[in-house]
């Protein structure tokens, strides 16, 4: 069972720290079976605002986990404790993944697990963050940036984006996807980054275009076009682009083009279809085209995405 670790101590944000519990520390065993071995590691009896949280265990333990995830650090002009920057700074020489939702990169930075690397944290802090920080390639415009063992997010909501996407590495996007819609959020948001981020299908809502999505849905291996869609929505293509960038912050035809990218994710996660199937199954039309869309929007080939996602979990500690 993967072991996931809360580092907290005084003076953290509460929302960070919350969607955190929420996703990891909440029984999702009916979801997915094993989920996840959750613990608040922190120095005492911590503090946050109006509330008193009782740790599990003490910062060391943090060095035990797989994954180490820093919430957000209320005072960005103080310096962290140094105990929790150890500590943290430990954990990942012990192997540890760790994840920084917020500002709780100034954590890691301080602990030198950004340098040399692009991280992000709220776009209130980034220019403080790279100030305080020259060897860190600060990045505003993104929801998260994923390093490999080290994780940064951005501000409050896109914290919950970054647990998303470490819930999808470690157990694939359907069991993502159905976190997302227990916590009623989108499992994707369109942030414009090269990993794993695709434009969501917008919860069922009052709006011009609430019939047209499930529509398209259930068509993904047909040659649709913008004209189609303006069609079957009953108005002009101007009319549906306008409508578009309103609920979804895209275009119709890359939103389109992400739900292929998506559904072929889902594919190749939970088949054993070939490219070829897949890339008619999802209107790319020759295998071609799709490890080449593929590639560019996810950032590896199809081939190597199966490889990574239908394997053993990463967890063997």
């Amino acid at each position: 069972m993967p072991s996931v670790a809360l580092a907290i101590t005084d003076g953290m944000l509460h929302l960070e720290l919350s969607l955190a519990c929420e996703v990891f520390g909440a029984d999702l065993t009916h979801i997915a079976d094993p989920w996840y071995r959750f613990s608040l590691c922190g120095p005492g009896a911590v503090r946050l605002g109006r509330f008193r949280l009782e740790p599990d265990h003490g910062l060391d333990h943090l060095a035990l986990a797989d994954t180490v995830i820093v919430p957000g650090w209320a005072d960005t002009d103080q310096d962290p404790p140094a105990e929790l920057v150890d500590a943290v700074r430990a954990a990942h020489d012990a192997g540890a993944r760790v994840a920084s939702l917020c500002t709780g990169a100034f954590v890691l930075a301080a602990a030198g697990l950004l340098d040399g690397k692009r991280a992000t944290t709220h776009w209130a802090h980034t220019r403080e963050l790279a100030r305080r920080h020259p060897k860190v390639t600060v990045d505003p415009d993104v929801l998260y940036v994923d390093n490999g063992s080290v994780l940064t997010s951005a501000g409050k909501a896109a914290a919950m984006d970054l647990c998303l996407h470490l819930v999808r590495l470690d157990h694939g996007s359907s069991i993502a996807n159905k976190i997302a819609r227990r916590l009623v959020v989108p499992p994707h948001r369109d942030g414009g980054q090269a990993q794993f981020i695709a434009t969501p299908v917008p919860e069922p809502g009052n709006h011009p275009l609430a019939d047209l999505f499930p529509w398209v849905m259930g068509r993904l291996n047909e040659p649709l076009t913008v004209e189609d869609l303006a069609r079957q929505a009953q108005m002009s293509s101007r009319h549906l682009g306008r409508h578009f960038k309103q609920v979804t912050g895209t275009t119709p035809l890359q939103w389109l083009h992400t739900q292929r990218i998506r559904y072929a994710q889902e594919l190749l996660e939970t088949t054993d279809d070939t490219v070829d199937t897949i890339a008619t199954a999802t209107g790319m039309g020759t295998a071609t085209t799709l490890r080449r869309h593929f590639a560019r929007t996810v950032g590896v080939p199809p081939d190597t995405y199966r490889r990574t996602f239908r394997s053993q979990p990463r967890f063997h500690r």
